[in-house]
């Protein structure tokens, strides 16, 4: 062990300051939380130094879980926010590959000004997410939002985008789908442009059609990069709480499980802590869970991940 750690000394050396911010920003308070949710801590029992108030906040074991598997309303259903995560989630994200891989392969064939094309696709990647976020919460107002002032000029309704409906859930889905392609874009351009053209070739040559073409070439060929970047989208909009709660607050019409554990631990007469952590595990366990299970997929099909 010492012959090792003189030789990759400068390695380790580093890799320590990733290892230790990771451990103070990410692991303790990952630990902490876990250790929370086993509790019944608010914030009237939470420690105050200003008040000197000692923590009087109790174990409780499972209680806090078994309360909100059990789908109780006052614990927020957890069974119906999961459900609508999930539409959000596999919404968002599957839209976001099939648009994405759309325009890559727009973007991957020769043509004028393809240049300016890409710089103009990736725009909404490169804005800052609340800046879009308050002006498509402008573009969707009821009454002076241009998306109704369109409407209402072809004579069409105009109805309360980010109002108590499901509209609220449809409007922050558009938008976080416009936030999200250019990423998806770029990342399946950069693996259709690794591809070997030599493919493509012999598949012309061995008489294959357009959908051939795309079906055993292209699909296999992004296959690497495709599992990859659903597997961060999945993870990146399950846990998307800016862009749903910068457009539309507090609504229980988009309420999902990242937003509902906010709600828990910030808004209320007593804060309360312990729910919120236990959502934030829950949350953890699905997308654990979800990992797994993709991982086990992918290597069925022969991919190494």
């Amino acid at each position: 062990m010492r012959g090792f750690f003189s030789r990759h000394w400068y390695a380790y050396a580093m890799v320590l300051p990733a290892v230790l911010v990771t451990g103070v920003l990410v692991i303790l308070p990952l630990v902490q939380g876990a250790y929370y949710s086993f509790t019944d801590i608010n914030e009237s029992n939470i420690a105050n130094p200003v008040l000197d108030r000692p923590a009087s906040y109790e174990f409780t074991g499972l209680d806090n879980y078994a309360n909100v598997l059990s789908g109780d309303a006052s614990y927020g259903s957890f069974w119906d926010i999961l459900l609508r995560t999930l539409i959000w989630t596999f919404a968002c994200v599957g839209l976001h590959f099939v648009i994405g891989l759309a325009l890559a392969l727009l973007l991957n064939r020769p043509m004028r000004g393809r240049g300016v094309y890409r710089v103009l696709l990736i725009l909404p990647w490169a804005v800052p997410a609340f800046i879009s976020a308050f002006a498509w919460k402008y573009m969707f107002n009821a009454q002076y939002g241009i998306i109704n002032q369109a409407l209402r000029a072809l004579g069409l309704p105009d109805p309360v985008w980010l109002g108590q409906s499901d509209l609220a859930l449809v409007a922050v889905i558009l938008v976080n789908v416009w936030l999200g392609v250019p990423f998806m874009m770029m990342t399946l351009l950069g693996g259709l442009q690794s591809i070997p053209g030599s493919l493509y070739e012999a598949a012309e040559i061995d008489g294959a059609t357009a959908w051939q073409k795309f079906r055993n070439v292209t699909m296999p060929g992004l296959r690497s990069v495709s599992s990859t970047v659903i597997l961060l989208g999945t993870i990146w909009t399950f846990n998307m709480f800016a862009v749903v709660y910068l457009i539309t607050g507090i609504n229980p019409n988009t309420r999902l499980l990242i937003t509902y554990a906010f709600e828990r631990f910030f808004q209320g007469a007593s804060r309360d802590y312990a729910i919120a952590s236990t959502y934030g595990v829950l949350i953890l366990s699905v997308l654990l869970v979800f990992a797994s299970v993709y991982r086990r997929a992918l290597r069925r099909q022969g991919e190494v991940w």
